[in-house]
Protein backbone atom coordinates (compact mmCIF):
# COMPACT_ATOMS: atom_id res chain seq x y z
CA UNK A 1 0.00 0.00 0.00
CA UNK A 2 3.08 2.03 0.33
CA UNK A 3 3.13 5.67 -2.01
CA UNK A 4 -0.54 3.99 -3.59
CA UNK A 5 -3.02 6.28 -4.45
CA UNK A 6 -6.95 4.90 -3.30
CA UNK A 7 -8.70 5.19 -6.47
CA UNK A 8 -12.69 4.94 -6.97
CA UNK A 9 -11.95 1.94 -9.45
CA UNK A 10 -11.18 -0.35 -6.80
CA UNK A 11 -14.17 0.50 -4.24
CA UNK A 12 -17.19 -0.79 -4.90
CA UNK A 13 -20.07 0.49 -3.05
CA UNK A 14 -22.25 -2.82 -2.53
CA UNK A 15 -21.90 -5.61 0.63
CA UNK A 16 -19.53 -7.86 -1.50
CA UNK A 17 -16.80 -5.14 -1.62
CA UNK A 18 -17.29 -3.27 1.94
CA UNK A 19 -13.66 -3.28 3.20
CA UNK A 20 -15.27 -3.51 6.89
CA UNK A 21 -17.68 -6.58 5.67
CA UNK A 22 -20.54 -4.42 6.98
CA UNK A 23 -18.75 -4.06 10.46
CA UNK A 24 -19.84 -0.95 12.13
CA UNK A 25 -17.14 0.96 14.23
CA UNK A 26 -16.39 3.10 16.87
CA UNK A 27 -14.67 5.89 15.94
CA UNK A 28 -12.32 8.64 17.17
CA UNK A 29 -10.94 11.64 15.61
CA UNK A 30 -8.72 14.33 16.92
CA UNK A 31 -8.82 17.77 15.75
CA UNK A 32 -5.20 19.75 15.86
CA UNK A 33 -7.43 23.27 15.16
CA UNK A 34 -10.17 24.76 17.68
CA UNK A 35 -13.64 24.49 16.05
CA UNK A 36 -14.72 27.78 17.64
CA UNK A 37 -12.82 29.34 14.65
CA UNK A 38 -13.91 27.82 11.07
CA UNK A 39 -11.38 26.20 9.07
CA UNK A 40 -10.18 23.70 6.17
CA UNK A 41 -9.47 21.13 8.49
CA UNK A 42 -12.51 21.64 10.87
CA UNK A 43 -14.90 21.77 8.25
CA UNK A 44 -13.50 18.69 6.60
CA UNK A 45 -13.50 16.57 9.94
CA UNK A 46 -17.05 17.73 10.79
CA UNK A 47 -18.65 16.78 7.31
CA UNK A 48 -16.75 13.22 7.59
CA UNK A 49 -17.92 12.49 10.88
CA UNK A 50 -21.04 13.43 9.33
CA UNK A 51 -20.63 11.33 6.49
CA UNK A 52 -19.59 8.06 8.63
CA UNK A 53 -22.78 8.56 11.06
CA UNK A 54 -24.57 8.48 8.13
CA UNK A 55 -23.27 5.18 7.23
CA UNK A 56 -24.39 3.78 10.79
CA UNK A 57 -20.91 4.13 12.91
CA UNK A 58 -20.20 5.59 16.20
CA UNK A 59 -17.88 9.24 15.94
CA UNK A 60 -16.65 11.24 18.52
CA UNK A 61 -14.13 14.29 17.83
CA UNK A 62 -12.30 16.23 20.54
CA UNK A 63 -10.57 19.64 19.36
CA UNK A 64 -8.94 22.17 21.31
CA UNK A 65 -11.05 25.05 22.86
CA UNK A 66 -14.54 26.06 24.63
CA UNK A 67 -17.24 24.81 23.10
CA UNK A 68 -19.84 26.47 21.41
CA UNK A 69 -23.54 26.37 21.46
CA UNK A 70 -23.39 25.21 17.11
CA UNK A 71 -21.44 22.18 18.01
CA UNK A 72 -22.95 19.25 17.62
CA UNK A 73 -23.09 16.67 20.42
CA UNK A 74 -20.30 14.33 19.65
CA UNK A 75 -17.60 16.98 19.39
CA UNK A 76 -15.85 17.57 22.85
CA UNK A 77 -13.33 20.04 23.84
CA UNK A 78 -10.31 20.97 26.14
CA UNK A 79 -11.63 24.39 27.05
CA UNK A 80 -9.24 26.49 26.14
CA UNK A 81 -6.55 26.57 23.00
CA UNK A 82 -3.53 29.12 22.57
CA UNK A 83 -2.76 31.29 19.41
CA UNK A 84 0.38 31.16 17.32
CA UNK A 85 1.05 31.82 13.38
CA UNK A 86 0.98 28.65 11.08
CA UNK A 87 1.76 28.24 7.37
CA UNK A 88 0.70 31.74 6.44
CA UNK A 89 -2.66 31.37 9.24
CA UNK A 90 -2.86 31.95 12.79
CA UNK A 91 -3.72 28.61 14.24
CA UNK A 92 -5.93 27.89 17.30
CA UNK A 93 -4.09 24.99 19.40
CA UNK A 94 -3.85 23.15 22.98
CA UNK A 95 -0.70 21.44 23.73
CA UNK A 96 0.72 22.84 27.30
CA UNK A 97 -0.63 21.41 30.82
CA UNK A 98 -3.02 19.05 31.18
CA UNK A 99 -3.46 18.60 27.39
CA UNK A 100 -1.90 15.61 26.54
CA UNK A 101 -3.42 13.92 29.81
CA UNK A 102 -6.64 14.89 28.85
CA UNK A 103 -6.73 13.64 25.67
CA UNK A 104 -5.21 10.33 26.08
CA UNK A 105 -7.72 10.04 29.17
CA UNK A 106 -9.99 10.18 26.39
CA UNK A 107 -8.44 8.20 23.95
CA UNK A 108 -8.70 5.67 26.93
CA UNK A 109 -12.30 6.11 28.26
CA UNK A 110 -13.82 6.09 24.37
CA UNK A 111 -12.96 2.28 24.04
CA UNK A 112 -12.42 3.30 19.86
CA UNK A 113 -12.01 0.91 17.26
CA UNK A 114 -9.83 3.23 15.49
CA UNK A 115 -8.50 6.85 16.04
CA UNK A 116 -8.04 9.18 13.46
CA UNK A 117 -5.54 11.84 13.92
CA UNK A 118 -5.22 14.79 11.80
CA UNK A 119 -1.94 16.53 11.49
CA UNK A 120 -0.26 15.12 14.33
CA UNK A 121 2.93 17.05 13.39
CA UNK A 122 1.53 19.99 14.65
CA UNK A 123 2.18 20.91 18.19
CA UNK A 124 -1.71 20.47 19.84
CA UNK A 125 -3.45 17.53 20.68
CA UNK A 126 -2.97 15.23 17.64
CA UNK A 127 0.14 14.67 18.73
CA UNK A 128 -0.49 13.69 22.50
CA UNK A 129 -1.80 9.99 21.91
CA UNK A 130 1.03 9.02 20.33
CA UNK A 131 3.59 8.40 23.38
CA UNK A 132 5.67 5.26 23.10
CA UNK A 133 3.63 2.34 25.08
CA UNK A 134 -0.01 4.16 24.71
CA UNK A 135 -1.50 2.65 21.70
CA UNK A 136 -4.99 1.30 22.93
CA UNK A 137 -6.24 1.08 19.27
CA UNK A 138 -4.77 1.19 15.46
CA UNK A 139 -4.14 4.98 14.65
CA UNK A 140 -4.99 6.48 11.26
CA UNK A 141 -3.21 10.02 10.36
CA UNK A 142 -4.09 12.80 8.13
CA UNK A 143 -1.76 15.35 6.83
CA UNK A 144 -3.61 18.45 5.26
CA UNK A 145 -0.19 20.79 5.11
CA UNK A 146 2.10 21.76 2.32
CA UNK A 147 4.41 24.10 2.28
CA UNK A 148 6.17 26.86 -0.40
CA UNK A 149 9.08 26.41 2.15
CA UNK A 150 9.48 23.67 3.82
CA UNK A 151 9.69 25.18 7.61
CA UNK A 152 12.98 25.21 9.66
CA UNK A 153 10.78 23.96 12.74
CA UNK A 154 9.82 21.07 11.04
CA UNK A 155 13.14 20.79 10.00
CA UNK A 156 14.75 20.87 13.10
CA UNK A 157 12.30 18.75 14.29
CA UNK A 158 12.44 15.91 11.12
CA UNK A 159 14.07 13.20 12.85
CA UNK A 160 11.93 13.49 15.90
CA UNK A 161 8.68 13.46 14.09
CA UNK A 162 9.61 10.31 12.31
CA UNK A 163 10.25 8.25 15.81
CA UNK A 164 7.19 9.95 17.34
CA UNK A 165 4.99 8.89 14.44
CA UNK A 166 6.49 5.51 14.42
CA UNK A 167 2.73 4.14 16.16
CA UNK A 168 0.64 5.92 12.82
CA UNK A 169 -0.60 2.75 11.29
CA UNK A 170 -1.83 4.01 8.09
CA UNK A 171 -1.25 7.94 6.41
CA UNK A 172 -3.94 9.45 4.50
CA UNK A 173 -2.82 12.62 2.72
CA UNK A 174 -4.97 15.01 1.17
CA UNK A 175 -2.53 16.22 -1.70
CA UNK A 176 0.24 14.70 -4.00
CA UNK A 177 1.75 18.51 -2.32
CA UNK A 178 0.54 16.96 0.98
CA UNK A 179 2.26 13.49 0.59
CA UNK A 180 5.89 15.26 -0.13
CA UNK A 181 5.79 17.32 2.82
CA UNK A 182 4.57 14.12 5.20
CA UNK A 183 7.58 12.41 3.63
CA UNK A 184 9.65 13.93 5.07
CA UNK A 185 8.40 13.08 8.49
CA UNK A 186 7.12 10.22 8.16
CA UNK A 187 8.93 6.59 8.35
CA UNK A 188 9.59 4.96 4.74
CA UNK A 189 7.98 1.71 6.03
CA UNK A 190 4.27 4.00 6.53
CA UNK A 191 1.87 2.76 4.83
CA UNK A 192 0.82 6.26 2.36
CA UNK A 193 -2.62 6.81 0.32
CA UNK A 194 -3.35 10.00 -1.05
CA UNK A 195 -7.41 10.56 -0.79
CA UNK A 196 -8.51 13.71 -1.40
CA UNK A 197 -10.91 16.11 1.11
CA UNK A 198 -14.48 15.94 0.54
CA UNK A 199 -17.94 17.70 -0.39
CA UNK A 200 -21.38 16.80 -1.16
CA UNK A 201 -21.40 17.24 -4.39
CA UNK A 202 -25.60 17.32 -4.06
CA UNK A 203 -26.04 20.54 -1.71
CA UNK A 204 -23.82 22.98 -4.08
CA UNK A 205 -25.29 21.25 -7.23
CA UNK A 206 -29.00 21.49 -5.52
CA UNK A 207 -28.85 24.60 -4.39
CA UNK A 208 -31.09 27.91 -5.09
CA UNK A 209 -29.97 31.11 -6.88
CA UNK A 210 -29.90 34.38 -4.82
CA UNK A 211 -31.49 36.76 -6.96
CA UNK A 212 -29.10 39.28 -4.84
CA UNK A 213 -25.81 38.31 -5.98
CA UNK A 214 -27.21 36.58 -9.42
CA UNK A 215 -24.81 37.91 -12.34
CA UNK A 216 -25.93 38.69 -15.59
CA UNK A 217 -24.01 39.35 -19.36
CA UNK A 218 -23.92 43.19 -18.64
CA UNK A 219 -23.49 43.35 -14.67
CA UNK A 220 -21.80 40.31 -13.80
CA UNK A 221 -20.83 39.10 -10.62
CA UNK A 222 -17.45 38.17 -9.33
CA UNK A 223 -16.63 36.48 -6.02
CA UNK A 224 -14.19 36.11 -3.92
CA UNK A 225 -14.10 33.77 -0.50
CA UNK A 226 -11.52 33.50 2.29
CA UNK A 227 -9.62 35.25 5.56
CA UNK A 228 -8.75 38.48 3.62
CA UNK A 229 -6.00 39.63 6.55
CA UNK A 230 -4.21 36.34 5.46
CA UNK A 231 -1.71 37.38 2.73
CA UNK A 232 -1.73 33.71 1.21
CA UNK A 233 -5.43 34.10 0.39
CA UNK A 234 -4.66 36.73 -2.04
CA UNK A 235 -7.03 39.28 -2.18
CA UNK A 236 -4.58 41.97 -3.34
CA UNK A 237 -4.28 40.01 -6.13
CA UNK A 238 -8.57 39.84 -6.70
CA UNK A 239 -8.55 43.68 -6.02
CA UNK A 240 -6.13 44.84 -8.48
CA UNK A 241 -7.71 42.59 -11.34
CA UNK A 242 -10.95 43.36 -10.31
CA UNK A 243 -10.02 46.93 -10.81
CA UNK A 244 -8.61 46.21 -14.38
CA UNK A 245 -12.51 44.51 -14.82
CA UNK A 246 -14.04 47.28 -13.55
CA UNK A 247 -13.21 49.62 -16.37
CA UNK A 248 -14.29 46.76 -19.09
CA UNK A 249 -17.59 45.93 -17.08
CA UNK A 250 -18.68 49.52 -14.93
CA UNK A 251 -21.73 47.70 -13.89
CA UNK A 252 -19.80 44.42 -12.69
CA UNK A 253 -20.04 43.70 -9.04
CA UNK A 254 -17.51 42.59 -6.64
CA UNK A 255 -18.85 40.28 -4.41
CA UNK A 256 -16.35 39.23 -0.94
CA UNK A 257 -17.50 36.60 1.54
CA UNK A 258 -15.32 35.71 4.78
CA UNK A 259 -13.95 37.41 7.62
CA UNK A 260 -11.28 40.21 7.46
CA UNK A 261 -13.78 43.21 5.89
CA UNK A 262 -11.76 45.77 8.11
CA UNK A 263 -8.34 44.33 6.91
CA UNK A 264 -9.82 43.98 3.63
CA UNK A 265 -10.87 47.90 3.38
CA UNK A 266 -7.52 48.83 4.23
CA UNK A 267 -5.77 46.72 1.59
CA UNK A 268 -8.22 49.07 -1.09
CA UNK A 269 -7.82 52.24 0.07
CA UNK A 270 -4.09 51.21 0.17
CA UNK A 271 -4.18 50.30 -3.73
CA UNK A 272 -7.37 50.57 -5.46
CA UNK A 273 -9.07 53.28 -3.44
CA UNK A 274 -11.54 53.98 -6.75
CA UNK A 275 -12.73 50.04 -5.43
CA UNK A 276 -14.16 51.07 -2.20
CA UNK A 277 -17.57 51.87 -3.47
CA UNK A 278 -17.60 48.74 -6.03
CA UNK A 279 -16.63 45.83 -3.40
CA UNK A 280 -19.33 44.27 -1.45
CA UNK A 281 -18.46 42.85 1.49
CA UNK A 282 -21.11 40.10 2.53
CA UNK A 283 -19.06 38.75 5.93
CA UNK A 284 -18.93 34.86 6.99
CA UNK A 285 -22.14 32.97 5.35
CA UNK A 286 -23.40 29.82 6.17
CA UNK A 287 -22.99 26.59 4.59
CA UNK A 288 -26.17 27.26 2.18
CA UNK A 289 -25.36 30.74 2.01
CA UNK A 290 -21.69 29.56 0.72
CA UNK A 291 -23.22 26.85 -1.69
CA UNK A 292 -26.19 29.96 -3.03
CA UNK A 293 -22.97 32.15 -3.55
CA UNK A 294 -21.30 29.97 -5.91
CA UNK A 295 -24.69 29.02 -7.76
CA UNK A 296 -25.31 32.55 -8.54
CA UNK A 297 -21.99 34.03 -9.30
CA UNK A 298 -20.42 34.77 -12.99
CA UNK A 299 -17.20 33.73 -11.81
CA UNK A 300 -15.62 32.51 -8.95
CA UNK A 301 -12.15 33.69 -8.24
CA UNK A 302 -9.65 31.66 -6.19
CA UNK A 303 -6.47 33.90 -6.20
CA UNK A 304 -4.66 32.47 -3.68
CA UNK A 305 -0.61 32.63 -3.26
CA UNK A 306 0.90 29.86 -1.27
CA UNK A 307 0.00 27.38 1.43
CA UNK A 308 -2.47 25.38 -0.10
CA UNK A 309 -2.34 21.74 0.00
CA UNK A 310 -5.83 21.21 -1.53
CA UNK A 311 -8.22 23.39 -2.99
CA UNK A 312 -11.74 22.84 -1.03
CA UNK A 313 -12.90 25.76 -2.61
CA UNK A 314 -12.62 25.12 -6.11
CA UNK A 315 -14.12 21.79 -5.69
CA UNK A 316 -17.05 23.42 -4.12
CA UNK A 317 -17.55 25.83 -6.82
CA UNK A 318 -17.58 23.33 -9.34
CA UNK A 319 -19.99 21.11 -8.00
CA UNK A 320 -22.27 24.04 -8.03
CA UNK A 321 -21.39 24.82 -11.48
CA UNK A 322 -20.08 27.99 -11.58
CA UNK A 323 -17.12 28.80 -13.75
CA UNK A 324 -13.75 28.86 -11.74
CA UNK A 325 -10.92 31.37 -12.30
CA UNK A 326 -7.65 30.26 -10.06
CA UNK A 327 -3.78 30.84 -9.38
CA UNK A 328 -1.39 27.83 -10.73
CA UNK A 329 -0.36 26.44 -7.47
CA UNK A 330 0.36 23.12 -7.83
CA UNK A 331 -2.83 22.13 -5.99
CA UNK A 332 -5.33 24.00 -7.72
CA UNK A 333 -3.32 22.58 -11.27
CA UNK A 334 -4.66 19.15 -9.92
CA UNK A 335 -7.95 19.13 -8.76
CA UNK A 336 -8.92 21.74 -11.98
CA UNK A 337 -7.07 18.70 -14.40
CA UNK A 338 -4.22 20.79 -15.56
CA UNK A 339 -6.67 23.83 -16.20
CA UNK A 340 -9.23 21.69 -17.96
CA UNK A 341 -12.51 22.71 -15.57
CA UNK A 342 -10.56 25.64 -14.35
CA UNK A 343 -9.15 28.44 -15.72
CA UNK A 344 -5.69 29.45 -14.47
CA UNK A 345 -3.29 32.36 -14.29
CA UNK A 346 -0.05 33.08 -12.71
CA UNK A 347 0.12 33.05 -9.26
CA UNK A 348 0.34 36.98 -7.97
CA UNK A 349 -0.75 38.21 -11.26
CA UNK A 350 -2.86 40.29 -10.84
CA UNK A 351 -3.01 41.23 -14.74
CA UNK A 352 -2.80 37.50 -15.70
CA UNK A 353 -5.81 37.39 -13.28
CA UNK A 354 -8.01 40.16 -14.87
CA UNK A 355 -7.39 38.46 -18.46
CA UNK A 356 -8.15 35.39 -17.45
CA UNK A 357 -11.59 36.53 -15.44
CA UNK A 358 -12.41 38.25 -19.13
CA UNK A 359 -12.07 35.31 -20.65
CA UNK A 360 -15.00 33.62 -18.99
CA UNK A 361 -17.20 36.73 -18.83
CA UNK A 362 -16.28 37.42 -22.76
CA UNK A 363 -16.87 33.95 -24.38
CA UNK A 364 -20.32 32.16 -22.70
CA UNK A 365 -18.86 28.86 -24.82
CA UNK A 366 -15.43 29.11 -22.93
CA UNK A 367 -18.01 29.55 -19.67
CA UNK A 368 -20.50 26.75 -19.89
CA UNK A 369 -17.31 24.32 -20.69
CA UNK A 370 -15.81 25.25 -17.67
CA UNK A 371 -19.28 24.65 -15.77
CA UNK A 372 -19.77 21.45 -17.18
CA UNK A 373 -16.23 20.49 -17.01
CA UNK A 374 -16.23 21.53 -13.25
CA UNK A 375 -19.37 19.22 -12.21
CA UNK A 376 -18.15 16.37 -13.56
CA UNK A 377 -14.88 17.02 -11.34
CA UNK A 378 -16.19 17.90 -8.41
CA UNK A 379 -17.65 14.46 -8.44
CA UNK A 380 -14.64 13.00 -7.93
CA UNK A 381 -14.59 14.55 -4.17
CA UNK A 382 -17.91 13.65 -3.44
CA UNK A 383 -17.94 12.06 0.56
CA UNK A 384 -19.30 9.09 -1.26
CA UNK A 385 -16.52 8.47 -2.79
CA UNK A 386 -13.77 9.81 -0.52
CA UNK A 387 -15.47 8.31 2.86
CA UNK A 388 -15.32 4.53 0.92
CA UNK A 389 -11.65 5.34 0.39
CA UNK A 390 -10.44 5.93 4.06
CA UNK A 391 -13.10 3.34 5.51
CA UNK A 392 -10.27 1.11 3.27
CA UNK A 393 -7.54 2.31 4.83
CA UNK A 394 -9.62 1.76 8.16
CA UNK A 395 -9.76 -1.72 7.35
CA UNK A 396 -6.17 -2.44 6.21
CA UNK A 397 -4.69 -0.77 9.69
CA UNK A 398 -7.22 -2.78 11.76
CA UNK A 399 -5.80 -6.19 9.83
CA UNK A 400 -2.14 -4.64 10.45
CA UNK A 401 -1.64 -4.86 6.81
Amino acid sequence: MHGEKTGNDALGKDADNDPLQGRKLRIGIISPYSFETPGGVQFHIRDFAKELISRGHEVEVLAPGRRTTDMPLWVHTTGSSFSIPYNGSIAHLSYFGVAGMLTRKWVRQGHFDIVHLHEPEVPSLSHKPLVMGFEPCPYVATFHAAFDTYPLALRICQSYLRSYLANVRAAICVSDSALETARRYLRPSTPMSVIPNGINVSHFASASINPDWLGYKDSPTIGFLGRMGEERKGFRVFIQACSIIARQYPNARFLCAGDGEAEGRKIIETIEPGMRDRVEFLGRISDDDKSRFYRSLSVYVAPQIGGESFGIVLAEAMAAGCPVVASDLKAFVDISKEGRSASLFHTGDHMDCADAIRGVLDDSQRAHELSTEGICTAFDYDWSSVADQVLKVYAGALSGQ
